[in-house]
């Protein structure tokens, strides 16, 4: 009887400290999910002004005309539609699009046509020659950006009034960072190439085992402009609106730096991969030596969806790579510009940003003051998981947004038949 009593007891006792631990468990998660909220309502008081935003919000249709070509972002911007919709009564519509010069055209049309007050696109997720094709056409809403209450957290030192050397003047909010990242695999590549020059040692020494993305493909062109603010003998008139007669001088030592490499790389240079989606399958495969992405944590996703090795790693330029800011914009003729400037707030929040930079949801860089959130979310930002890059790569800012265009017209022109 005694030890069936004890034992007993002892039952009754591992059943409180489980529910105990359990319980101590869902009170640090409430606290975080607390302190997360709490952080994002009070990082600036809301204003009369905003209280009406908010109001006039409710009920709206936000359509967000954002890229689709990645599970793990439609997979972010669901969840922030469902939490929009719970907690502002806003009802937020991925609309997935391949390329954003799609979005600026339609926009213009619709402009065009009259369509000056029930637009189709209500929001549109952009950055550089696309911001700068509408702001010079006067068809984007604003300022607002700066009267987000979320704002007042959102770190200076990035580029977040610059968009392509372009000024953004409040009329698009930031809500993500990237920068040009390279992938090699430990079993294949021990030491990497950190510079344009090493690239071109590294291919003659791997011969076929080099390539990049087909501009205009956005990865090639980003490739394009890294080879370039390194190659050209002045790189600060990068930053200035492309001439004729700057462009002829500040390109021609990419234009023999390629010439040198595309011999070299697979199929000598006749083909491209269409995409960095396919540079990573062919690095898997062991076809070739190096891969690229414009997200520093992509290797690490990659790895854990199996679709590299868990050798792979990332590696960057000693002299730093080329980096930006991705935003948000509002059509001028957005039919829910309360609802899409609302669903831009939350975007900015410390909740919706802890989550985007979090590996195991998407891994995108926050574009927020880390140091002014409270410690225990300054946590969340420090994560760190193998495969992802784990040292800092100087950021190198991106060429006025009159060079896409001019670049990758005169590479097509050069090797598009290729």
């Amino acid at each position: 009887m005694y030890h069936q009593c004890k034992k007993i007891v002892l039952l009754r006792d591992q059943f409180l400290l489980f529910e105990i631990l359990r319980m101590k468990k869902i009170l640090i998660l409430s606290f975080l999910s607390f302190a997360i909220h709490a952080q994002a309502q009070t990082q600036t008081p809301l204003s009369v002004d905003w209280q009406k935003i908010q109001a006039q919000a409710r009920g709206q249709t936000v359509y967000f005309n954002a890229w689709g070509g990645s599970e793990v972002t439609n997979a972010y911007i669901d969840w922030a539609a469902k939490e929009v919709k719970s907690r502002y009564g806003v009802a937020l519509r991925h609309v997935k699009v391949t390329d954003t010069a799609d979005v600026v055209k339609r926009v213009q049309t619709e402009m065009a046509a009259g369509r000056v007050k029930n637009g189709s696109v209500d929001l549109i997720w952009l950055n550089g020659e696309n911001f700068g094709h509408l702001k010079n056409a006067n068809l984007l809403y604003g300022p607002w950006a700066e009267t987000l209450p979320n704002w007042g957290a959102v770190d200076l030192n990035k580029p977040v009034r610059s968009d392509f050397s372009v000024p953004t003047d409040g009329l698009e909010s930031p809500w993500g960072t990237a920068q040009l990242t390279f992938i090699a695999d430990k079993k294949t590549t021990v030491m990497p190439p950190h510079s344009a020059k090493e690239w071109l040692q590294f291919a003659k020494a791997n011969p076929g085992r080099t390539s990049y993305p087909k501009p205009p493909d956005f990865h090639g062109t980003t490739f394009l402009k890294q080879l370039l603010i390194e190659l050209t003998p002045n790189p600060v008139l990068l930053q200035q609106p492309v001439n004729a007669a700057v462009f002829k001088t500040a390109t021609a030592p990419l234009w023999d730096f390629l010439d040198q490499l595309h011999p070299l790389q697979w199929r000598e240079g006749k083909a491209f991969p269409a995409s960095a989606a396919a540079m990573h399958r062919m690095l898997a495969d062991g076809v070739l030596r190096l891969s690229l992405t414009f997200n520093p944590n992509e290797a690490a996703n990659l790895i854990a969806s199996f679709q590299l090795p868990a050798s792979a790693y990332s590696f960057g330029f000693t002299a730093g790579t080329l980096g930006n800011v991705h935003f948000v914009a509002i059509p001028i003729n957005a039919k829910a510009k309360a609802g899409a400037q609302v669903v831009a707030n939350f975007l900015l929040s410390p909740e919706a940003q802890a989550r985007k930079a979090d590996i195991s949801v998407w891994g995108d860089g926050s574009v927020l003051d880390v140091a002014k959130l409270p410690a225990a979310l300054q946590a969340s930002f420090a994560k760190k998981v193998p495969g992802a890059l784990l040292v800092s790569v100087p950021l190198l800012a991106e060429p006025h947004a009159s060079w896409v265009d001019a670049l990758e017209a005169e590479w097509l022109k050069r090797y598009g038949s290729n």
